[in-house]
């Protein structure tokens, strides 16, 4: 199946339910999980009898389903050298419905980018980090802000009172990265749904192109001022189009795509999950799965440790100087 199919989905689920949303109540909440994640519960799921993989999406649930079945299938075969551990996929319409079945125990593991899993994880407290997930071959990537090369935008300043274009609402590279790094480097923005000729001068003003082809041509036709996408995505671009970009600011790297287990897996799953997943591009048969899932390359160990990403994280997404 088409791994940009399910590119499209992860881009575009968070665009009907309100992502904007979720990241009001991230800063919000954020500094009660300055300290990490909550204290787990006591117990864990019984034997292992069945290892769960959580997704989110509000659409195409059966084939999303389908999509990641063989992966976890694998996990299961190789849990243990008794009878195969039951293999499961649910998909969530959510982030906050996928935090419920975290809770409640119906999802072992999950697998999303940076901002989803800062705020199951940290703003509800509902799971932590363990692995990489190397997704279409990339360990990491960044936004980039860019505006016209020959354009009157010659530094982040020059924004001030103009309109900047992101690619929609639950973009993280597209979007939430490029926007949390103008606000931590002082810029007030407001969103708009149309081009506004009377921006206030002491604020940005943003939309969204929801695609790719409408966001450079509102910025190379100098509709917009400036505009945010991932360095992967520039990479793909024409020399021609190269050409036109002037960069004004690139935001941290982060992870591609992160693994996550429940708060209160017993330490014993989540090791034997990890050590399966960290070994899987090395065996043939799991190569063969990986490609077909999305053409991830391999899954490894948390740049950093589980800690250090996470302050990572707090610093990209929250405010650096409440990170401790």
């Amino acid at each position: 199946m088409n791994c940009h199919y399910f590119g499209f989905i992860s881009r575009a689920l968070f665009r009907r339910v309100g992502l904007s949303l979720l990241a009001a109540g991230a800063l919000w909440y954020a500094p009660i999980w300055l300290g990490g994640v909550a204290a787990a519960q006591t117990g864990s799921k019984a034997d292992s009898q069945s290892i769960t993989l959580g997704l989110i999406s509000e659409i195409n649930h059966a084939a999303i389903e389908a999509h990641f079945l063989d992966l976890v299938r694998y996990v299961g075969r190789r849990f243990s050298s008794g009878p195969e551990v039951a293999a499961k996929v649910v998909v969530a319409p959510t982030p906050f419905e996928l935090v419920k079945l975290l809770e409640q125990r119906r999802v072992d593991f999950y697998m999303e980018s940076v901002y989803p899993t800062y705020t199951i994880n940290y703003v509800h407290g509902a799971a932590k980090m363990i692995l990489r997930r190397w997704k279409s071959g990339m360990a990491e990537y960044q936004s980039l802000l860019f505006t016209k090369r020959d354009g009157e935008i010659k530094r982040l300043d020059d924004l001030r009172g103009k309109t900047i274009v992101f690619e929609d609402p639950g973009s993280t590279s597209g979007y939430l990265m490029a926007k949390f790094y103008l606000q931590r480097n002082g810029f007030k923005l407001a969103e708009k749904k149309d081009f506004d000729a009377n921006a206030t001068p002491g604020q940005i003003s943003y939309l969204f192109a929801y695609r790719q082809e409408k966001l450079l041509e509102w910025v190379f036709t100098k509709q917009a001022a400036a505009g945010a996408m991932s360095d992967a995505d520039h990479a793909k671009l024409s020399d021609e189009r190269k050409s036109d970009f002037a960069v004004l600011a690139q935001t941290e790297r982060l992870p591609r795509h992160l693994v996550s287990v429940r708060a209160d897996l017993s330490p014993q799953t989540v090791a034997r999950l990890t050590d399966i997943l960290v070994a899987m591009h090395e065996d043939p048969e799991g190569q063969k799965i990986l490609k077909k899932t999305d053409r991830t390359t391999k899954f490894d160990r948390l740049p950093g440790g589980e800690e250090g990403l996470r302050k990572r994280l707090l610093a990209s997404f929250f405010s650096p100087d409440r990170v401790k």
